[in-house]
């Protein structure tokens, strides 16, 4: 049957608006047809933000938060003070989530960010992006690797009863790292563009660590241009994407890795606009049609398409956040009736 999920961001500034991020999220799609996921506030603030969010998972690296971002600080076991700060919200986060979701069943997501949008987000000890640099990037990778491999142990001793786990990797930043877009500290330059081998075999260290732990490995992806089966090579068993910006290219790549027994969260709305919440019937109508397009049928695609918004919700109000995932969980219900 068809699902329903977000993609993980929720609005809210304070520790009321993540209670109530995972009040909306267990009560909107903790069903038959939804996948209910750890929410993300990153309203609170850095270190709630997607990248302190995974700079909480890095294992052996340390880290603090400078006027520039993120920095790495070294592997000595003395992290800085908001990287502790992280990683207590972290585990404050899902301690809640832990309470909130006793007798939780079925399946489950989490978010982090991957290793290249992480690379040109956070700093090396010397200054600027990890990205300027082979060792470091390859460093922080294994890192985001093991820290995971720790990540997904204890989110499942947390909910016993949740039997699929999925790991969402975010690589946003990816069309850009392999384009050459993405710039110095300076802002008068731009890095060099990586080549697609070192793209895919670090995502895949990453992808591979989830795996090895049981659960499913997807990339999302909300940018034009993703190159969707450089991360099918790389080991995603799903593509999270926003419809509105795949190419013909895409949608193929899509196709075949529904058939091939993958996983695709189709982004069916704009998460931020000032156009009313779409109903379900239009958002089943848009599922529908591009299942017709592609030649598939929902019937024997089981629970492995998901309908989400395009992107994260921290920039939509309260009530159309929870609207959304309201009118996505009717449509996938519909697809699946």
């Amino acid at each position: 049957m068809t699902l329903a999920s977000g993609v993980g961001s929720m609005p809210g500034a304070d520790q009321h608006d993540y209670d109530e991020a995972v009040r909306v999220v267990l009560g909107e799609l903790a069903d038959e047809h939804g996948l209910p996921h750890l929410p993300e506030v990153p309203g609170r603030g850095a270190t709630a933000s997607m990248t302190g969010r995974s700079v909480a998972v890095l294992a052996e690296l340390d880290a603090d938060l400078q006027p520039a971002g993120w920095r790495l600080t070294g592997t000595g076991g003395a992290p800085g003070v908001d990287h502790r700060r992280a990683r207590s919200l972290l585990a404050q986060d899902l301690d809640g989530l832990e309470e909130r979701a006793q007798g939780l069943t079925g399946a489950f997501k989490l978010q982090v960010s991957g290793p290249w949008t992480l690379a040109a987000t956070v700093e090396r000890p010397r200054g600027d992006r990890i990205l300027a640099d082979h060792g470091a990037r390859r460093d922080l990778a294994h890192a985001l690797a093991e820290g995971l491999r720790d990540h997904v142990r204890d989110v499942r001793r947390r909910l016993p009863g949740v039997d699929r786990l999925v790991v969402q990797v975010d690589e946003p930043a990816l069309p850009a790292v392999l384009g050459g877009r993405v710039p110095t500290a300076s802002g008068f330059s731009r890095h060099r563009s990586v080549d697609l081998p070192e793209a895919s075999d670090l995502l895949a260290a990453v992808l591979g660590a989830v795996t090895d732990e049981g659960a499913e490995a997807w990339v999302h992806s909300c940018a034009a241009g993703t190159p969707l089966g450089v991360l099918r090579g790389a080991g995603a068993q799903g593509l999270a994407v926003d419809l509105a910006v795949l190419s013909a290219a895409d949608h193929d790549v899509l196709a075949e890795n529904l058939e091939a027994g993958g996983s695709v969260a189709l982004g069916l709305v704009p998460a931020v606009s000032e156009a009313a919440v779409p109903d379900d019937g239009r958002l089943t109508e848009a599922a529908v049609r591009w299942l017709d397009m592609l030649g598939l049928d929902p019937g024997e695609l089981g629970d492995r398409l998901v309908l989400t918004p395009s992107c994260g919700l921290a920039g939509a109000s309260a009530a159309r956040a929870a609207g959304l995932l309201r009118a996505l969980h009717r449509a996938a219900g519909n697809i699946s009736a």
